[in-house]
């Protein structure tokens, strides 16, 4: 399911797409904003997925937006939903996922949303649990590409794996590497070990979690062995809790 967050000055418009994504049964609704500084500040306090996004607003461009929203510490995907189709290139030098025109089409809609539940991969985790058949053992290994080299590492090596402005990053007790593969390729790799996702930005390793501390709004945070915090969103935080029975 993914959580998602309109900002638009039209009240019509946002309910018509509301009521679009409300209907793929695919599409949590999260909240809403008519203007910028009211998004933003909703926007730092919630766990979400994507932000639907005018271009036009009232009190500043959509551009002007996605640009803050992009430094957000864990910055959800953005999809310009507009009248205007001359933007395009702009929104996706952005990074922006998709850009979706008004009048809405309901099958366009649904494309949008294929699209980025294959962008940030299942938000319904099937989370293995820890056996000694099911976990890879110390002498495998994950392959990595950088910098035109292939990089061999441990699996049991590391720590935790996140993404940051379109890069992933894989922590070890040693180094950090940083690769352009997607977190969902590694989260599909390495789904028989002891790495899981915690967050949309994060996969940890379960060996890794020294103390599990309780944050806001039902969420945790994951203090790992070289001291780095890891969030812990509500949509993991069940499973996380069923793991390692706490």
């Amino acid at each position: 399911m993914l959580r998602a967050f309109i900002v638009d000055d039209e009240p019509l418009a946002r309910d018509e797409l509301a009521y679009l994504l409300k209907r793929s049964k695919q599409v949590e609704l999260a909240g809403e904003a008519g203007g910028v500084e009211e998004a933003l500040d909703k926007l730092e306090n919630l766990d979400i997925d994507v932000v639907f996004l005018d271009i036009q607003l009232a009190d500043e461009s959509g551009m002007e937006i996605a640009s803050r929203i992009n430094k957000l510490e864990y910055p959800p995907l953005i999809v310009f939903a507009t009248a205007y189709d001359e933007y395009a290139l702009k929104a996706f030098e952005l990074n922006a996922a998709d850009y979706i025109l008004k009048p809405f089409d309901e099958k366009r809609v649904q494309q949008t949303i294929e699209k980025l539940l294959k962008l940030l991969g299942s938000k319904e985790p099937n989370i293995p649990v820890p056996s000694k058949a099911g976990l890879f053992s110390n002498t495998e290994k994950l392959a990595l590409t950088v910098d035109e080299k292939i990089i061999l590492v441990n699996v049991n090596d590391i720590l935790y794996i996140s993404t940051n402005e379109g890069k992933t990053i894989i922590a070890t007790g040693k180094q950090k590497y940083v690769v352009n593969e997607p977190l969902v390729t590694f989260e599909r790799k390495l789904q028989n070990s002891q790495i899981i996702r915690v967050h949309r930005s994060y996969l940890v390793s379960i060996n890794s979690i020294i103390e599990i501390e309780p944050w806001f709004n039902s969420t945790y945070n994951l203090i790992i062995s070289d001291g780095e915090k890891v969030p812990v969103s509500r949509t993991y935080t069940k499973e996380l809790k069923q793991l390692l029975g706490f």
